[in-house]
């Protein structure tokens, strides 16, 4: 309440400041070749109410019902109709002044207080400044609200986006989980000696997951040893029916990448491959190069079999973290031929920065 007081008090204290510096031109300008301050000053004083008036009619009224609001024809129409009746004003100021204050005397008239296109240019000269002002003035607010609503979509927008980034995070720990789980049971169940071992590896992977998810980018270099270790515990599993052809180049530590970006493709093409002659094939080649990645892979299948109709969530989920962390910097494409199924990715403009 308080605030809005100081405003209006100060908003009126500008408004009168201006309007007394407006009458103290007004009497320079119709000083012009006379001496008579008293004739003068009574002048620029009955002026001055029809220049506030005409002035204050034009800012508040005619220029936010009519110009902001696109009516051109209907402003031009009422500014006509404001200069007719702000001429008839002043004429009768003049005729007034000349009755009053000259006594009938025309030659007792300063030159410009008679001459009434001079003080319609004055007058409208104020009119003209203040309504540009104003103009102005409502432009950079209005300019200054859409900065901050804009602002504010924006922070909203990241803040889905973020949301939205969790939450897919938050299904991989889920469908990684379970695929890896069954098959620690599948061992249990033959109590096979190699449980111990798949155990450990499994609980490397998790440590990568619980402390490596949340962060926004993680080192390729690690993603693609733990995608070692996921192959390793396949292998356990898969004992002489798999072959894997994993080729990856040396990477340099800088180079970063999202978590838990690549491993989900590797996931479902062991969930979703086939024997084939009594092997599971699975080929794998990742590269780095001008911080531009490629990665391939493909797996074998079978087409005589039925395709399962249940579409896997980790590709799902890997297609929309592509588009929130990577966006029109990727291609991602695949392809089902001759009994193979292939994924080839590729990501350009990878964050080059050094370990924390």
């Amino acid at each position: 309440m308080n605030i809005t007081v100081s405003n209006k008090l100060k908003s009126f204290l500008i408004h009168f400041i201006f309007w007394i510096v407006v009458w103290f031109l007004f009497v320079y300008f119709f000083s012009y070749n006379t001496n008579d301050k008293r004739y003068i000053t009574w002048f620029s004083s009955l002026i001055m109410p029809v220049t506030v008036g005409v002035t204050y009619f034009m800012v508040y009224f005619l220029i936010p019902r009519y110009l902001l609001a696109k009516k051109y024809s209907q402003f031009i129409l009422y500014s006509f109709y404001t200069l007719v009746a702000s001429t008839y004003f002043i004429v009768h100021v003049i005729y007034g002044s000349f009755i009053f204050l000259s006594k009938f005397n025309v030659s007792h008239m300063p030159p410009m207080s008679k001459n009434i296109v001079f003080v319609l240019i004055i007058v409208y000269l104020i009119v003209g400044i203040v309504g540009f002002v104003s103009l102005l003035r409502r432009n950079f607010v209005a300019q200054s609200k859409y900065n901050e609503l804009e602002k504010k979509i924006l922070s909203t927008q990241l803040q889905l986006k973020e949301q939205e980034l969790q939450y897919l995070k938050m299904q991989i720990h889920p469908h990684f989980l379970f695929n890896t789980l069954n098959t620690i049971y599948g061992l249990a169940l033959k109590q096979s000696k190699h449980t111990p071992e798949i155990i450990l590896k499994l609980s490397n992977l998790l440590d990568y997951i619980l402390y490596q998810i949340n962060k926004p980018i993680v080192s390729l270099k690690e993603e693609v040893l733990h995608i070692k270790e996921y192959i390793d515990l396949e292998k356990i599993r898969f004992q002489e029916t798999l072959i894997v052809d994993f080729e990856a180049d040396e990477i340099d530590d800088t180079i970063k990448i999202a978590p838990m970006l690549l491993i989900p493709f590797v996931e479902n093409a062991f969930k979703h491959g086939n024997l084939r002659n009594g092997y599971l094939w699975i080929e794998i080649k990742i590269s780095v190069k001008n911080s531009k990645l490629f990665f391939f892979i493909k797996n074998s299948i079978n087409n005589n079999l039925t395709p399962s109709k249940k579409g896997g969530i980790g590709l799902e989920n890997i297609k929309k973290r592509l588009d929130l962390n990577y966006t029109n910097n990727y291609k991602l494409e695949t392809k089902k031929e001759n009994d193979w199924y292939s994924i080839v990715l590729n990501i350009s403009g990878l964050n080059k920065k050094s370990n924390d």
